[in-house]
């Protein structure tokens, strides 16, 4: 019985029919092929039918008859009995970069065809609402919105002029006949005022940190790993090259940053082990990456840019930086780096960071690596809930260091978890 299954698997191995081969259409490129469509929010039903349209941009010449098909200006649009779907305007930003293609499968011949597809993102819009108009914004409605845009996006001194224009500002009708009133308008709004807790979880929501568990029992759970490195981005991450390199300078020379002393030192100390430990290597590496994105992203944010200077990152691990630090305004493609997102690369790295360093981590050397203030990144190290100060003899010896390290300053995070108090501003 064994000696015939032997001989029904190498039949299995040797048919040519099960396997499987790849090869490009035939067909010419301006000959109407397949439209791929996407609907990121509400889908049709699949008797839904569509069309594809030629745009009005297009120009009606001879020329546009030897244009492949996927290069087309053109949008498709379908209804159903409520709804409308068409293009939308994401479409063209959505194939900038990409190419796709459709392939189909032939059993009898084991090929699978490809031919490009172009992409089109949808749209919808409901029937019903078609014909209403929206409300009219009055001057009052206008003024208010661009105060609390500025109160939000605003510099220092945009939010001092407008705080000083709303205190002086004072609506005398507005003041007629309410004298009576006034009272019990001030004790109705007072019960509807916010608790300290409220308050409370308002500012933790809004803090630049990565997200954190407020009743861990354990620094190591205040900031998990995957809060900071996402885990597709993770997995991504290859450390096969660091562990059979040679030695240290093959080691350094790997990394996507390599003038960095706090990196280099915590790499050759990993590899100093019999055993090195591959979690440290990973967040190691990512850091390394953290510093080398936020370098190229100091004055100008393009991809392109990015993946010539890391030519070793994956490139899902580029593409999660860009979509987590940085932000494309409304109606652009290009992407920018704001203070707020750089603000918020740097507390993901730094929390990285305390996680090697047992959370206990030389501020000074990260500062020289940045080429920022000591100050500043004692701050953000603050923002993280860290206290700067000197390790105490029982803290030493928890982390194996020399009496000596106890002279230095370093960021320390403990639980239970505090972030710093806001400052009160002494009346003048």
């Amino acid at each position: 019985m064994a000696a015939m299954a032997t001989s029904k698997k190498r039949k299995r191995e040797l048919d040519d029919t099960q396997r499987v081969s790849f090869a490009l259409s035939d067909q010419p490129a301006t000959q109407l092929g397949p439209v791929l469509a996407n609907f990121p929010s509400v889908k049709p039903i699949k008797s839904t039918s569509f069309k594809c349209y030629k745009t009005q941009t297009q120009k009606p010449t001879t020329d546009n008859e030897e244009m492949p098909f996927v290069e087309i200006p053109m949008l498709i649009a379908g209804e159903t009995e409520a709804v409308d779907f068409y293009s939308s305007e994401e479409t063209q930003r959505g194939s900038l970069g990409s190419r796709y293609l459709v392939g189909v499968h032939n059993k009898r011949t084991g090929v699978t065809t490809l031919r490009a597809a172009p992409l089109h993102i949808l749209t919808h819009e409901v029937k019903a609402l078609k014909g209403l108009q929206p409300a009219a914004v009055s001057t009052l409605q206008r003024l208010e919105a661009r105060a609390a845009l500025g109160e939000t996006f605003g510099t220092k001194k945009a939010k001092l002029a407008i705080r000083a224009q709303e205190r002086n500002k004072v609506d005398v009708s507005a003041m007629e006949g309410v004298a009576d009133h006034l009272q019990e308008s001030i004790l109705k709004n007072t019960s509807t005022l916010p608790s300290k807790e409220e308050a409370k979880a308002n500012a933790d929501s809004t803090r630049l940190v990565p997200q954190y568990d407020i009743d861990a029992l354990n620094p190591n759970d205040i900031y998990p790993l995957h809060n900071m490195v996402p885990k597709p981005e993770w997995k991504a991450l290859s450390i096969s090259t660091y562990m059979s390199a040679g030695g240290s300078a093959e080691r350094v020379a790997l990394l996507p940053f390599k003038r960095s002393n706090w990196i280099n030192d915590h790499l050759t100390l990993a590899f100093a082990s019999p055993s090195p430990n591959k979690t440290t290597i990973k967040m190691l590496i990512y850091i390394s990456t953290m510093i080398a994105f936020h370098k190229a992203t100091f004055k100008n944010v393009n991809k392109d840019v990015i993946q010539q200077k890391l030519p070793m990152v994956p490139i899902v691990v580029i593409d999660g930086l860009l979509s987590r630090f940085t932000e494309t305004a409304r109606g652009s493609v290009e992407a920018r780096k704001t203070s707020e997102k750089g603000t918020m690369l740097l507390t993901h790295m730094f929390a990285l960071c305390l996680h090697v360093d047992d959370f206990a981590t030389d501020t000074s050397v990260l500062a020289a690596d940045l080429s920022m203030e000591p100050a500043k990144v004692n701050m953000l190290f603050r923002s993280l809930g860290c206290k700067i100060n000197k390790l105490t003899p029982s803290d030493l010896r928890r982390l194996g260091l020399p009496d000596s390290a106890g002279e230095v300053k370093r960021a320390i995070l403990k639980t239970p978890l505090e972030f710093p108090k806001p400052r009160m501003r002494r009346r003048t």
